[in-house]
């Protein structure tokens, strides 16, 4: 696969993990130039029809997530018989690798964590995709600490053919709940017992439930009782060991009744961490019995409680019941016009006093109530010491409109005649409600209204400037990240557009000589390419004669233009003369040319 195009945009880089269904690598987007993660379904699923249709439907339905802690699914595909989904690529590491180097996890790490994965759960689930496969392994922390949780759809595309591969898949067992071990219905309340099971693993460093075999770890999940987190470690607060056991519970029915209810215990025990606030009753003791359905159970609850404080009647014969109902039929007569009496008293006694009070027969001396609203506490405090009235705070509250110390409210309106001496109970505002400005930066636009929202701040003015990172990337924001700004507060940010591209036109390059050639590219914003010499007989040496985008040409700046230089005319090659016989010498007039000529004897001049 390494080296391998998909979709003619994706190039595989290298792989960078696998699991049972999958092989995950890492590859570079061509298109939009940035690093993304390819899930590549293993071989032998590339046949089974049933599973590929599940894939491909919840894959799809995957890709409509978008949620700041839910791993961005950018595109599905399918080339010859691979099956890929393109993912953003995440720089850290798995939650199981972060809690392998710590051993267990700090309390308010745990809750940190639980809350971004509760957040992603409950996005997934209002759009209806269960996740199915919640386990430390499929959920990354980032480098900025920011959790996001992978494989959203993916498992719940598992059939009954995939239970048997891999120890990858099988090892998922250890998050599994009671109805997913049994092969039942799963639904969203499967995916809180996981996290419940994740939760556990975290703050105690080790999983409730290990067996040689996953078939025996399922089997615990079902039948066997969990050891609480406190048991583990006694310091484990509270209010972290309620929260798993309500979401770990095997039936279904005791569990959260959804992810949200989840979220608001984990945001409560956040909030008070050294504090049992956590409301769940623990039905461990009793966990062989078979329960009755709660309201029934506090009917009883009730019925039991008043039979153990009413004394026990001896049980009376025949005569005695009749006798009984005899006399107490008159003296319940005798209650009833009792009562009557004394309710008419009380009836008629309430409305003399009223009318009373009304025409200031028991008032003293009477004032209008001044109106406190708009005014400072010391300013609507002096006003009613000079009007001998009694100001209570009932309570303080924020306000968008009011600043802090001013009144926002009082129980008895401007003009109202009281008695002096009475007493008004005021409102006074805490001022503007501030919220920490979430980091959106360097976040997808859409990711950053959901950060938005969830601080309680409301998107301002949304630019887009050109700039080196892809496009629908948030590139600054105002408020800055960190700073305090009351709810309801616009913030402003600016969105990539992407590299900008400028164009530029090609000048002519033919005829003119290398340094000529490149000057005008420079002047163009272009970048010489390659450099060709060949031999021309039609053009001097040293000049251009091609060049590969036309004169004229709009292109994008620095594009590089390849160019041919002239060698001149190819130079003919003369072929070698063949090398002269050598001359031979010529045979004297009158001997035959085969005639062996004698040498002449040398003259004797020796005297005798």
């Amino acid at each position: 696969m390494i080296g391998k195009i998909l979709g003619n945009r994706y190039e595989i880089i290298e792989k960078i993990g696998g699991g049972g269904m999958a092989l995950v690598y890492k590859a570079k987007c061509k298109l939009l130039n940035r690093f993304v993660a390819i899930k590549v379904l293993r071989k032998e699923f590339m046949y089974d029809k049933s599973f590929i249709d599940k894939f491909n439907r919840e894959s799809q339905a995957a890709a409509s997530l978008s949620h700041p802690n839910i791993v961005n699914v950018y595109d599905v595909g399918k080339e010859d018989d691979i099956y890929y989904i393109v993912m953003e690529y995440i720089k850290g590491q798995t939650l199981k690798e972060y809690i392998k180097s710590q051993g267990n996890v700090d309390p308010k790490k745990t809750l940190n964590i639980s809350m971004q994965i509760a957040r992603a759960l409950e996005h997934a689930h209002k759009n209806n995709i269960i996740h199915r496969d919640i386990k430390p392994q499929n959920i990354m922390i980032t480098e900025d600490n920011q959790i996001k949780v992978t494989d959203f759809g993916i498992a719940r595309a598992v059939t009954s053919s995939t239970m048997t591969q891999t120890s990858n898949v099988i090892g998922s067992v250890h998050y599994s709940s009671p109805e997913q071990a049994k092969g039942g219905f799963t639904d969203a309340k499967s995916d809180i017992y996981s996290l419940g099971i994740v939760m556990y693993e975290m703050i105690t460093g080790i999983l409730p439930f290990n067996g040689e075999t996953p078939v025996s770890v399922a089997l615990m999940h079902i039948q066997d009782e969990m050891k609480s987190a406190r048991e583990i470690n006694s310091n484990i607060p509270i209010n972290i060991d309620k929260i798993i056991k309500k979401a770990t519970q095997k039936d279904k029915t005791l569990r959260y009744h959804d992810v949200t209810e989840m979220l608001d215990d984990i945001k409560l025990a956040k909030k008070n961490i050294n504090s049992d606030v956590i409301a769940f009753k623990d039905f461990e003791e009793n966990s062989t019995q078979v329960l009755p359905i709660i309201d029934e159970n506090k009917l009883n609850e009730n019925k039991n409680i008043k039979d153990k404080n009413e004394p026990i009647p001896a049980t009376p014969d025949k005569n005695e019941k009749q006798v009984d109902k005899k006399e107490k039929k008159p003296k319940k007569k005798k209650k009833v016009a009792v009562l009557a009496i004394l309710l008419a008293f009380l009836i008629t006694g309430g409305a003399l006093a009223g009318f009373f009070a009304l025409n200031g027969i028991f008032s003293e001396d009477e004032i209008s109530v001044p109106n406190f609203v708009g005014k400072t506490l010391e300013e609507a405090k002096l006003e009613a010491e000079e009007k001998n009235i009694v100001l209570n705070i009932s309570k303080e509250e924020f306000s968008n409109e009011y600043d802090e110390g001013i009144v926002i409210e009082q129980n008895k309106s401007e003009g109202r005649k009281i008695v002096e001496g009475s007493s008004i109970d005021i409102v006074v505002s805490k001022g503007i409600e501030t919220v920490t400005v979430p980091k959106i930066t360097s976040q997808y636009s859409n990711n950053a209204r959901i950060l938005l929202n969830d601080s309680d701040l409301e998107e301002g003015n949304v630019s887009e400037e050109f700039s080196d990172l892809p496009i629908n990337i948030v590139i600054s924001q105002s408020p800055k990240s960190g700073e305090k700004a009351g709810k309801g507060t616009k913030v402003d940010y600016v969105i990539s557009k992407g590299p900008e591209t400028k164009i530029t036109t090609v000048p002519a390059l033919i005829g003119s000589n290398v340094d000529s050639a490149k000057n005008s590219l420079s002047a163009y914003n272009l970048a010489i390419g390659k450099i060709e010499y060949k031999f021309n007989e039609n053009v001097p040496e040293g000049i251009v004669y091609k060049q590969n985008y036309n004169s004229g040409e709009e292109v994008e700046e620095q594009t590089k233009i390849d160019i041919t230089i002239s060698k001149g005319k190819e130079p003919q090659v003369e072929p070698e003369p063949e090398p002269e016989p050598e001359p031979q010498p010529e045979p004297e007039q009158g001997q035959e040319e085969d005639e062996e000529v004698e040498p002449e004897p040398e003259p004797d001049t020796d005297e005798e």
